[in-house]
C-alpha cells in the first residue's frame, strides 16, 4: 500500500488501481480507523485498507449506512473479516483484530478523494424521514 494525494473513486467498483476494486463487489473499500489502529500499534496502510479516517468509529458503523466523502458517497456492505494474511504483520493479528478491522463498502458515487476531506455519516439503513 501507497499513500496517496488524491485517489480516483469509481462509482460500483472501487479504487482505481487497487485490486480489489471490482463492479458489483460488496469489498470496494475498506475503511479503518485511525484510532484503532494507533491503539493496536499498527501504521496506517500496514493492514490494507483503502481508507484510513480519523475521529469515526468505523466500527461502530451499521450495514447500510451511507457516508461522504468529498463527492465520493460510499455505502457500509459488510464487517472485514480478519483473514490469515494479518499474521505476516505480526502472529496473533489476526485474533486480535477481531471485530476491529473496518468496514466494507460499496461505491454509490464516484469522485476524487483527497487526505484530509471530512467524512459526514448520512444515512442509517432503515432509517425513516
Amino acid at each position: 500500500m501507497e499513500e496517496l494525494y488524491a485517489a480516483q473513486v469509481i462509482e460500483n467498483a472501487g479504487l482505481q488501481g487497487c485490486a480489489h476494486a471490482r463492479p458489483n463487489g460488496r469489498r470496494q473499500v475498506l475503511l479503518v480507523d485511525s484510532e484503532t489502529l494507533t491503539a493496536m500499534k499498527l501504521a496506517p496502510g500496514i493492514i490494507r485498507e483503502n481508507i484510513t479516517t480519523q475521529g469515526l468509529d468505523v466500527n461502530a458503523l451499521a450495514i447500510g449506512q451511507r457516508v461522504r466523502i468529498g463527492e465520493v458517497e460510499l455505502q457500509i456492505s459488510a464487517v472485514c473479516e480478519p483473514c490469515e494474511l494479518l499474521e505476516a504483520i505480526r502472529p496473533g493479528l489476526q485474533a486480535e483484530m477481531a471485530g476491529k478491522r473496518g468496514m466494507l463498502c460499496r461505491v454509490l458515487r464516484g469522485g476524487m478523494i483527497q487526505p484530509g476531506e471530512s467524512i459526514e455519516v448520512v444515512a442509517v439503513a432503515n432509517a425513516t424521514s
